[in-house]
C-alpha cells in the first residue's frame, strides 16, 4: 500500500512538472519566435486543400494560380494546392499535413466543431453579379419523367455525390425537411458517388438512377462544356433567384470559404487575408479560378439552422476518434494523460487484485474461526457430558451389583431346592448373565471416561452376535421384523474390546428398528433386516441392511458427535460405535441400500463393518 501511494505521489509530480514545463515552453515560444523573425527568414511551404468536386487534375487546373499569387504575396511563404474529398481533408488537417482548406460553409462549420480553424474569407462567385451567395442543391430528372413535384420524388432511387456536401444532399434534404416530410426514408434508395460530379448527371442519363442531387450551377457547367443537352433534363422544384443565371431547388448558402489552421503563425495568416481581399476579378487568378476574388467572411447563420433543424450535429465523428483527434492536436497533454490514465488502471487493477486476495484469506480465517469455536462448543458439551456419565455411571454399578448378588443367591436357593433344571432357576441365571453384562457396560463407560483403555479380549464374533439378537429378539417379535442372516463361517476371532463390539451391534440394530418404526409399519411392505459375514482379504466384512426410511443426509455427518436425526436422539450412538470399530483397526460405513450392488432392495440403509482379522487367533 505505501509503495502505491509513493508511486501515485510521482505520477502527479510527472503531471505537475510537465505541465508547468509545456505552460513555459508555451511563453517562450513567441520569443523564440520573434528572434527568429529577426534573423534570417526561412522560406515556409504550406498545402492549401480544396474539394476536388470536378476531379484531381481540373482542381489544380483551376487552384494553382491562386496559389503562384498567394506566394508572391506573401513573404517567406510557398503554396501547394492538394485536392481531396470531404473524409481526406479532415484527416489531412488532423495529421498536420494541409494546413489551409478551400471548402464550402457546411464542410468549414463541420470541420469548426472539431479542429482549431479560422474563416479567412469568403469566395464571390464568377456569375449571379458577384453574389457570396452560390451554394445551393439542383434536383434533376429526365425531361421525360413523370415526377413534376418534390412529393412525386418520394420512394425512388437518387444519387448524390457525398452526405457532407452542403451544395448538394444536405441542401436537398433541408428542403424536404421544410415540407414537413420525412427525411430518414423518404427516397427508396440514395447512392454517394462522389467526385468528380458529372457522373451524378450521367446516371440519370442512362437510367441508372431517377434522380441527381447535383451542388448549385453544375448542370449548366456541363451544358457549356458540351456533355450534355439541356433539353434532356429538368429541375424539381425551380426556386432560382433574381439576377441568377443558374436553376437552383433549394434556399442558398454563403460560398466557398478559405480557412486556415490555427498553427498557421497570425502574420501569415493576417498576410493571406490581405492577398485574398486584394484581387481583383480581372486577375488571371480570379478568371481561372472561376470567381471574381474574395470577401470578408459571411454569417454563418442560414447554415447553423439548417444543421440544426437536421440536427446534423448529432452525426459528428465518433467519441473515441474526437479524443485521438484531441490527443494528436494537444500532444504533450494529450500523451502526459493518456500514460496517467494506463498507470493509475494498473494500479487500480492491482489495488483490487490485493484487495480481494486480503478479502479471500479474511474469509478463510473467519471459516477457521467458525470450525474452532464449534469443536470448542463440542468440547465443552462432551466434558459435561462426560462428567454427568461419571457420576450415572459410579451410582448405577451399585445396585447392578445388587442385582447380580440378588440374582446368584437366588440361583443357590433353586438349584437346592428344585435343582438346576427348573425354570425358576433357568430365568435367574438369565438375570445373573445380564447383570454382569451391565456391569462390564458400566466399568466399560467408566473407563472411556477416565481415557483408560478397555481390556482386549479374544471373542466369536458369532457368539457375539447371536447374544445380541438374542437381546433384541423381543423387539423383532413387536415390531413383526423378519431377519436373515448369511454367515460364511462360525469360528471367526476378533481380540478387543468384546463388551463395546456387541454394543456397536445393539446400537445399529436398534437404529435399524427405528428407522423402519419412522416409515411406518405396513402390511404391503414387510420390515426385513439382513446380515451378511464373509471374509475378503484377511478383513471381516460385516454387513447389515434394513429397509427403512435411508439416509436424510451425508454418512459422515452421523459419526459427528452431536449430531441425529432423531427428535430426542444425543448424537453419541453412532459417534461411539466409530470409535469402537477404529480401536479394532478397522472402519464403519454407511450408505444406501441402492447403492450396495449386493443389497437384496432398494429401500433402506446400509452398515458395512470392515475389522482386519488376528491372524493367530484364527
Amino acid at each position: 500500500m505505501r509503495f502505491g501511494l509513493l508511486l501515485w505521489f510521482i505520477l502527479v509530480f510527472l503531471l505537475v512538472h510537465s505541465t508547468a514545463t509545456f505552460a513555459l515552453s508555451a511563453k517562450i515560444a513567441p520569443v523564440a519566435q520573434q528572434q527568429a523573425a529577426n534573423e534570417d527568414p526561412v522560406q515556409v511551404h504550406y498545402r492549401v486543400a480544396v474539394l476536388a468536386n470536378y476531379g484531381v487534375a481540373k482542381s489544380i487546373q483551376r487552384w494553382q494560380p491562386l496559389m503562384t499569387y498567394l506566394t508572391k504575396r506573401v513573404k517567406n511563404a510557398s503554396f501547394e494546392v492538394v485536392p481531396l474529398d470531404f473524409n481526406h481533408m479532415n484527416d489531412q488537417l488532423l495529421n498536420g499535413q494541409v494546413q489551409f482548406v478551400v471548402t464550402n460553409p457546411g464542410h468549414y462549420f463541420n470541420m469548426s466543431s472539431d479542429f482549431p480553424i479560422s474563416w479567412l474569407a469568403t469566395m464571390k462567385s464568377n456569375q449571379h453579379n458577384g453574389s457570396t451567395f452560390a451554394i445551393g442543391a439542383t434536383i434533376i430528372v429526365r425531361s421525360e419523367s413523370p415526377y413534376k413535384t418534390l412529393e412525386d420524388l418520394s420512394g425512388h432511387s437518387v444519387v448524390a455525390s457525398d452526405p457532407s456536401a452542403l451544395g448538394g444532399y444536405q441542401a436537398a434534404i433541408g428542403l424536404i425537411n421544410s415540407k414537413a416530410y420525412s427525411t430518414n426514408n423518404f427516397f427508396g434508395k440514395v447512392t454517394f458517388l462522389g467526385f468528380p460530379l458529372e457522373p451524378l448527371i450521367y446516371q440519370v442519363r442512362d437510367g441508372t438512377a431517377d434522380i441527381a442531387i447535383t451542388p448549385f450551377c453544375t448542370l449548366e457547367q456541363m451544358v457549356r462544356d458540351g456533355y450534355i443537352n439541356a433539353a434532356d433534363y429538368r429541375v424539381i422544384n425551380d426556386v432560382t433567384p433574381e439576377g441568377y443565371e443558374c436553376a437552383v431547388s433549394t434556399h442558398l448558402y454563403p460560398n466557398w470559404s478559405f480557412a486556415s489552421s490555427d498553427a498557421v503563425p497570425l502574420k501569415v495568416r493576417t498576410d493571406i487575408t490581405r492577398a485574398l481581399l486584394s484581387v481583383s476579378a480581372t486577375h488571371q487568378a480570379s478568371i481561372v479560378g472561376q470567381n471574381r476574388g474574395w470577401a470578408a467572411p459571411i454569417s454563418q447563420f442560414q447554415v447553423v439552422k439548417l444543421f440544426k433543424e437536421l440536427d446534423i450535429e448529432s452525426n459528428k465523428m465518433p467519441v473515441y476518434l474526437q479524443v485521438w483527434q484531441w490527443i494528436k492536436l494537444n500532444q504533450k497533454w494529450g500523451f502526459g494523460l493518456l500514460g496517467l490514465f494506463v498507470i493509475a488502471t494498473i494500479y487500480h487493477l492491482w489495488l483490487e487484485y490485493r484487495f480481494r486476495q486480503k478479502s479471500e484469506n479474511l474469509l478463510s480465517s473467519e471459516r477457521q474461526l467458525k470450525n474452532k469455536a464449534l469443536q470448542l462448543e463440542r468440547l465443552q458439551s462432551a466434558a459435561i457430558l462426560g462428567e454427568i456419565g461419571a457420576g450415572l455411571a459410579h451410582e448405577l454399578n451399585q445396585p447392578i451389583a445388587a442385582i447380580t448378588q440378588y440374582s446368584e443367591g437366588g440361583m443357590i436357593e433353586q438349584a437346592n431346592n428344585t435343582g438346576e433344571d427348573s425354570k425358576q432357576y433357568q430365568l435367574l441365571d438369565k438375570i445373573h448373565q445380564q447383570s454382569i453384562r451391565a456391569g462390564e457396560i458400566v466399568h466399560r463407560i467408566r473407563g472411556l471416561l477416565q481415557r483408560k483403555n478397555a481390556e482386549a479380549t479374544e471373542f466369536y464374533v458369532h457368539e457375539q452376535l447371536m447374544i445380541c439378537l438374542e437381546l433384541l429378539e423381543h423387539e423383532f417379535k413387536i415390531h413383526n421384523i423378519k431377519l436373515n442372516t448369511q454367515l460364511t463361517s462360525t469360528d471367526i476371532k476378533l481380540t478387543g474390546d468384546k463388551v463395546g463390539f456387541c454394543q456397536v451391534l445393539i446400537n445399529v440394530l436398534k437404529n435399524a428398528v427405528d428407522a423402519m418404526s419412522e416409515r411406518g409399519f405396513s402390511a404391503k411392505i414387510p420390515n426385513r433386516i439382513r446380515i451378511d459375514s464373509y471374509i475378503v482379504d484377511h478383513r471381516l466384512k460385516l454387513k447389515i441392511y434394513d429397509n427403512g426410511i435411508g439416509l436424510s443426509c451425508s454418512a459422515d455427518d452421523f459419526k459427528t458427535s452431536f449430531f441425529s436425526t432423531k427428535e430426542n436422539g444425543l448424537g453419541l450412538g453412532l459417534a461411539i460405535c466409530n470409535d469402537v470399530i477404529m480401536q479394532f483397526g478397522g472402519k464403519i460405513n454407511l450408505s444406501k441400500c441402492k447403492d450396495d450392488p449386493d443389497s437384496a432392495w432398494q429401500m433402506g440403509c446400509r452398515v458395512l463393518i470392515d475389522i482386519p482379522l488376528n491372524n493367530s487367533a484364527n
